[in-house]
């Protein structure tokens, strides 16, 4: 897909991409690291002000963008890196260059990274007494009216908010500095953890935040750039 098919642009009169045809609903973009690296960075702007702007030299025009980016991708090229049950035969260098694609800045915008392992034959056949998709939609539509109370969902939280709905204890503070450290995360990431483990907080009908709520949060920063070193 060309930037002007995902951002928008064109020849003549810019028209919308695919980044403003899914307002208030869902992009899904599949193997993500197949998209050139130009192309995945002008998903910058619209993941960071829900806004596209487009220049031109007579115009300027600008579209919405607020959606929901959901992507799915391959550990490596082969698609077996980490695979328990089959090798993989990508070198360092190759799975290095692939996920290279994605950029820090680009990553620091996305709030979870979460890697899905091949299940088990057995695993997938036995029935599962988890919670029903009736009691799922329950729980998340009580934590958006959580949210709603306080005048914005969690991901469109204002950065001076962060601090005060997002307070931690000493556990808590002692918890982020360590991730911070380790994972070297960005100001940015700092405050999209912050962010998840509110949520977090909140389907757990807490009013604070613990140390809990966010070591599960930094848990679905696996795709940030010293996991692939």
């Amino acid at each position: 897909m060309s930037d002007a098919g995902l951002i928008g642009g064109g020849a003549g009169t810019p028209r919308p991409g695919e980044v403003s045809l899914a307002h208030n609903g869902v992009l899904f973009l599949d193997e993500l690291p197949e998209f050139a690296r130009n192309v995945l960075e002008m998903l910058r702007q619209p993941l960071e002000d829900r806004l596209v702007t487009l220049a031109r030299s007579n115009m300027t025009l600008s579209f919405p963008a607020s959606f929901i980016l959901i992507c799915a991708l391959n550990p490596c090229p082969c698609g077996f890196f980490s695979d328990a049950t089959r090798e993989c035969r990508c070198t360092p260098a190759i799975i290095q260059r692939y996920m290279g694609k994605l950029s820090g800045p680009l990553l620091d915008r996305i709030d979870l990274h979460i890697e899905v392992p091949a299940v088990p034959y057995r695993e997938l056949r036995e029935k599962s007494g988890g919670m029903t998709s009736s009691e799922i939609r329950q729980r998340v539509e009580r934590t958006r009216a959580i949210q709603q109370q306080r005048g914005f969902y969690n991901a469109h939280m204002p950065s001076r908010a962060v601090r005060k709905l997002c307070e931690l204890d000493e556990a808590g503070e002692r918890t982020l500095e360590m991730a911070v450290r380790r994972l070297g995360l960005s100001a940015r990431a700092h405050d999209r953890i912050l962010k998840v483990a509110r949520t977090i907080a909140d389907l757990d009908q807490k009013e604070q935040v613990s140390a809990k709520h966010l070591a599960e949060a930094v848990q679905y920063r696996g795709l940030d750039r010293h996991y692939w070193s």
